[in-house]
């Protein structure tokens, strides 16, 4: 059987795009928040981010703009935005393509299609696409040459997704000849089909990425522009639970490609997983997770990196959920110090304009209730401020999973039998410890080569999930070990997909699994037993039961922490693993924590310091704070503030224009029409006056003595606000 390697995909070689030095490609553009939008500006959806990101030449699917993308660029432009530009890559406003208009040919057949002979539709005529070379170059010419045309210098192509489920339109079986040279095969017949009909799914999306991007690029040299290209993706964790695949990991290696957006937001985190025996949600924790495998996946290319959160979701929820689950994220991506850029939202006219119900248990719909609006403002402006830190989480650090793109060939369909319920073999690794308090990180197969696992001391791995995809990253792995590191193998090697044609059974190599392979580097049995291993200055500890063992039951990893424990002891040189309840960080003048439930212990954690509390709409400044189970917090310390100037240090409008003189300070606050701002001011002494467009507003109550801050309140305007202090 002919088997084709992927060219390149799962290395870090550089090629496709014209080569520049990384550092030159990805230095600092001056946008640190942004956001997408299908709609021209309007006054209640200016939220005041750097940049904006218009959506689509026709907009958002669901939701046409009816107005030109030139039109919409040039709204943005005029209220001083940065404008760049966002479409979907597998999907979007693209009837003209489909119904025969752009090239007199109908391409419905090019559709994602599944067993059943079903469409898989996003939207109304808006089909997910088999990207073939007539497509891309619709995309090519219809979209990206026009935005470029319209000055846009920065093109976000969101999302290439392949569903697992698909693979039965004619488009894909032409596209499976072409690129494995035999005639396709029913995906949901054998094991072998569904990995091959997904490495191929995710190669078509690379090659499209590269395709389009190379154009951009090359296309915007005509025009004397250096045109950057980023990539917004679901995290790898997300598209293996929600059963797409998706290029991930590969993208590392297409230097066309400038950086990333990480789509986590509670729609993602939501999905729900098993810990302890019961099935549930876990927001926290599984945005955590995805943020870090996002991370960690383009650490070693030094691309920019945006984390995206989201104040609502995609589901209609009442307002009390969509808040929850907003801090719950927000804090997640937070505990990210090396990350400092961010998406603040998509859609603000979902937000700002949406109605959803006031209660879970009401059908009375009304637009965001004033206080989270003002909340989410003073969230959103304060990542404006969010700086780099080299502080960490705290708790014991150097607990890794590995994790690899595979993760999302093994899911649909069951083949003999075999499940892995809600990806539970990869958070049967990760929870145990996460939940115990330890700042559990991933690390990605593929990167393994650009030192991914230098600071880890304990390995988590199991091929029960993924295999890998070439035999280099057993080398890497063997090597780490032999210099002295901790590896935990855990996996009983019997799900179907260990036997499918691949590189470790085939041209010579006649391995029964994967493992085998790696095993045999390290001098351990191929089929070895439950049991500790010495390679080199390394251990190796083989565990004979899937990951998902250990959380599809009560109490089922207790053993396993129990030797994770005592190995990491040993790699820690005494310190023991850390158990507890929280994580908290310090950025700056930052303060996060999270709270665990289903933890070790139900206490509550109490914050103390000089806080101002930047998930109560009143700001108020306090002393100490009670985080309970299953809740998060976010603190202004003002006994990190540097102090000596006037500032605003919280704020539900955007601040500019600041001017400072010897008993005055005055600005101009932006936010979005119809938003309640308030904001708290240090100043250096007592306000004589305090003035909002020029009418004095003092009120002796609003002064905090001992922190030296005034409290502010007025309605937002897009066209802003004159503020003055006089002391």
């Amino acid at each position: 059987m002919k088997n084709k390697l992927f060219p390149l995909a799962f290395s870090l070689c550089l090629f496709g795009c014209n080569a520049t030095s990384q550092r030159a490609l990805y230095a600092d553009d001056g946008v640190k928040t942004t956001f997408q939008t299908g709609s021209a500006w309007r006054p209640t959806i200016d939220n005041r981010a750097d940049a904006v990101m218009v959506y689509g030449v026709g907009g958002n699917p669901g939701a046409p703009s009816g107005r030109s993308i030139e039109d919409r660029i040039r709204s943005w432009k005029e209220r001083g935005y940065i404008t760049h530009f966002m479409t979907g890559i597998a999907w979007g406003e693209y009837q003209d393509y489909f119904t025969g208009k752009w090239d007199g040919k109908t391409h419905f057949d090019e559709g994602q299609v599944q067993q059943n002979g079903d469409t898989i539709w996003h939207g109304p005529m808006v089909p997910y696409i088999v990207p073939t070379e007539n497509y891309l170059n619709y995309i090519k010419e219809r979209h990206v040459k026009r935005v470029i045309d319209a000055g846009i210098d920065a093109i976000f192509m969101e999302e290439p997704e392949f569903w697992a489920r698909a693979g039965y339109s004619e488009s894909f079986k032409k596209e499976w000849e072409k690129y494995y040279g035999f005639a396709w095969r029913p995906p949901h017949e054998s094991p072998e089909n569904t990995w091959l009909a997904n490495k191929l799914k995710y190669q078509l999306y690379y090659n499209a990425l590269n395709e389009v991007f190379t154009y951009a690029k090359s296309y915007g040299k005509t025009k004397g522009m250096d045109v950057k290209c980023y990539v917004p993706t679901h995290s790898l964790v997300n598209y293996s639970q929600w059963q797409i695949v998706s290029p991930e990991a590969s993208l590392a290696s297409l230097e066309c490609v400038d950086g990333y957006i990480a789509q986590v937001w509670t729609g993602t985190a939501r999905a729900q997983n098993y810990f302890n025996g019961r099935q549930a949600e876990r927001v926290f924790e599984t945005a955590y997770l995805e943020y870090g495998s996002m991370e960690s996946m383009t650490a070693p290319t030094g691309r920019k990196m945006f984390f995206l959160t989201d104040p609502i979701e995609d589901q209609p929820r009442d307002w009390d959920d969509f808040k929850r689950n907003y801090q719950a994220t927000f804090a997640a991506q937070l505990m990210y110090p090396n990350i400092a850029n961010f998406e603040v939202m998509p859609w603000p006219e979902r937000v700002y304009d949406g109605l959803y119900r006031v209660s879970a248990d009401s059908e009375e719909r009304t637009y965001i209730p004033r206080r989270f609006s003002t909340q989410m403002q003073v969230m959103v402006n304060s990542l404006n401020k969010m700086p780099l830190s080299d502080n960490k989480v705290n708790g014991s650090e150097g607990l890794t999973v590995l994790m690899a793109n595979s993760l999302m060939f093994q899911r649909v369909p069951v083949h003999k039998g075999y499940k892995d319920p809600q990806l539970s073999n990869f958070f049967g690794l990760a929870l145990p410890f996460l939940k115990r308090g330890v700042p559990v990180r991933t690390a990605h197969l593929e990167n393994l080569v650009h030192g991914a696992l230098d600071e880890t001391k304990v390995l988590l791995m199991s091929y029960s999930n993924y295999k890998p995809l070439d035999a280099d990253a057993h080398r890497h792995l063997a090597q780490w070990v032999k210099d002295g590191g901790t590896l935990v193998y855990s996996s009983r090697d019997e799900d179907p997909f260990q036997t499918v044609m691949e590189w470790w059974n085939q041209n010579g190599n006649r391995y029964g699994a994967p493992s085998a392979h790696l095993f045999s580097l390290m001098g351990i049995p191929e089929k070895a037993r439950e049991g500790i291993y010495k390679y080199g200055k390394g251990t190796v500890m083989v565990a004979r039961k899937d990951p998902k063992e250990y959380v599809l039951s009560e109490g089922a990893d207790q053993n396993f922490v129990r030797e994770v424990s005592a190995l990491y002891k040993k790699a820690a040189k005494g310190r023991d693993l850390e158990f507890k309840n929280v994580f908290s960080l310090q950025r700056g003048m930052y303060d996060l924590v999270a709270v665990m439930n289903e933890s070790i212990t139900e206490e509550p954690y109490r914050i103390e310091g000089t806080l101002i509390d930047l998930f109560d709409p009143e700001l108020p400044v306090c002393t100490s704070k009670e985080i309970r189970p299953g809740e998060q917090g976010y603190f202004i310390n003002l006994d990190r503030v540097k102090k000596g100037k006037p500032q605003v240090l919280a704020s539900g409008s955007r601040e500019s224009d600041e001017v400072i003189a010897s008993h005055s300070y005055t600005y101009l606050a932006k936010g979005p029409q119809r938003t309640t701002a308030v904001s708290r001011v240090w100043l250096p002494s007592r306000p004589t006056a305090v003035k909002v467009n020029g009418k004095d507003v003092l009120d002796e109550r609003a002064w905090h003595a001992p922190s030296q801050t005034y409290l502010l309140k007025y309605e937002n305007d897009p066209d802003g606000v004159r503020v003055e202090f006089v002391w």
